[in-house]
């Protein structure tokens, strides 16, 4: 039968067992939840931040003021997209790159296609609205005549504007910039990468946890029969929550390469997966953040957008003066140069939106971002281990002291508790 100084002994692995499971389970939660900062906001703490310590100025919302808690990947999403780009895509491809697996000429095709019934209406209201005298008076045939000019010339411009800007990509896209705008407006994508990437090693850290405190639980029980001193359970509760945790987070990086020891291969969880991990993670960057759509809207729409539609419009300017063929001299004879110049510039500015129609094209758009998976996907797969290892954990990596602390005062409260039950 048992007395209750066997019971005691008996419980301390299980109690550090659940230590072990409880600590893993609630730092994968503390990872991604919540995705935005929930707790109060002091704002007039905000300027005796800086006086904190440096690590306490890490915890997600005390830079803004804040006390409470967010995920620490959405928290540092724009930190993780910089990280991304500089350890991870810039190694897998260059915006040219990038864009050459759009292949351009399908998306000249693209443009012929949507664009040409609009380009028509675009030449009529602009000179209806620039000089609509002459439009009006013009006779029907020389305005069809003109169409049809417009027509015969709209694919040589339109394969030049997508060549003018294959060529000038590196000047035109960053894609460190995209992805960090991307990420920190949809922090969820953040999370998603190692979510999809890593369900399975997430769900090994909560088991693992379990079995690990179990097994450490065993030496304290004996320690503590040996030293029966109260404080030993508390901090033997610590170094478990601890342990356990640190451990986990190694088995899923380390070692990076296969290493043999007494018979048995160690490796990496993440690392040993490396094939199944590079599609999933080149999956959700190809159809969720360098998706053709956003390469559009970071062309037309980003911090460089100014320059696309400058090359966009220089290329276009030329190619009115080929469409009017012989007839543009006298057409500014007949209107002035002044106000032919001003037809000219306002059909080649209001002209860039078309050549930007593929990009928001969802069909299209499918299409072509399975080819910037392909790119991402075989250089992934084909990456050395240490930079796979390094593009999947920088991100949070000087954030994982948070858990290990998290571990240790969950541990030392667990021994308490069991000193409370048991005595």
């Amino acid at each position: 039968m048992f007395t209750e100084h066997t019971l005691k002994l008996l419980t301390i692995p299980l109690f550090t067992g659940i230590i072990g499971y409880v600590t893993n389970w609630s730092g994968v939660v503390m990872l991604f939840y919540p995705v935005q900062f929930r707790g109060l906001q002091f704002r007039r703490l905000q300027p005796l931040v800086g006086l904190l310590p440096r690590k306490v100025q890490q915890i997600p919302g005390v830079m803004q003021g804040g006390l409470g808690w967010q995920g620490i990947i959405p928290s540092r999403a724009a930190k993780m997209g910089s990280i991304a780009v500089d350890k991870g895509i810039s190694k897998l491809g260059s915006p040219r790159e990038f864009y050459e697996q759009l292949e351009p000429d399908k998306i000249a095709e693209q443009i012929l296609v949507n664009s040409r019934q609009d380009v028509h209406a675009l030449v009529d209201r602009i000179m209806q609205r620039e000089y609509p005298e002459l439009w009006t008076t013009l006779p029907t045939r020389a305005r069809e005549a003109l169409h049809e000019r417009v027509d015969q010339q709209l694919p040589e411009v339109v394969h030049q504007v997508t060549r003018d800007i294959g060529e000038h990509i590196d000047q035109l896209l960053d894609i460190k910039l995209m992805v960090i705008r991307r990420i920190s407006a949809q922090p969820e994508l953040a999370n998603r990468i190692f979510l999809d990437v890593g369900r399975k090693e997430l769900k090994f850290i909560q088991n693992f946890g379990f079995v690990l405190g179990l097994l450490l639980g065993v030496p304290l029980a004996f320690i503590t029969k040996a030293f029966p001193q109260w404080w030993l359970l508390p901090i033997g509760g610590v170094l478990i929550g601890y342990i356990t945790n640190l451990v986990a987070i190694r088995m899923i990086f380390e070692p990076v390469a296969p290493h043999r020891i007494l018979g048995m291969t160690f490796h990496g969880l993440f690392m040993r997966r490396q094939p199944e991990v590079a599609d999933v993670y080149a999956g959700i960057i190809a159809n969720d953040i360098v998706t053709i759509a956003n390469i559009g809207d970071d062309l037309m729409n980003g911090p460089r957008s100014d320059r696309t539609r400058a090359l966009v419009e220089s290329a276009l300017r030329p190619a009115i003066d080929d469409s009017l063929g012989r007839a543009s001299g006298l057409v500014r004879v007949a209107i002035g140069s002044k106000t032919y110049d001003s037809i000219r510039a306002s059909l080649a500015s209001e002209a860039v939106q078309y050549t930007m129609t593929p990009f928001n094209d969802p069909e299209f758009g499918a299409r072509q971002n399975k080819a910037i998976f392909g790119l991402l996907a075989a250089r992934m797969r084909t990456m050395a281990p240490h930079d796979f290892a390094e593009m999947l954990r920088t991100a949070v990596k000087e954030d994982e002291w948070l858990l290990y602390l998290h571990g240790a005062v969950l541990g030392f409260g667990a021994g308490l508790i069991h000193l409370a039950i048991f005595g």
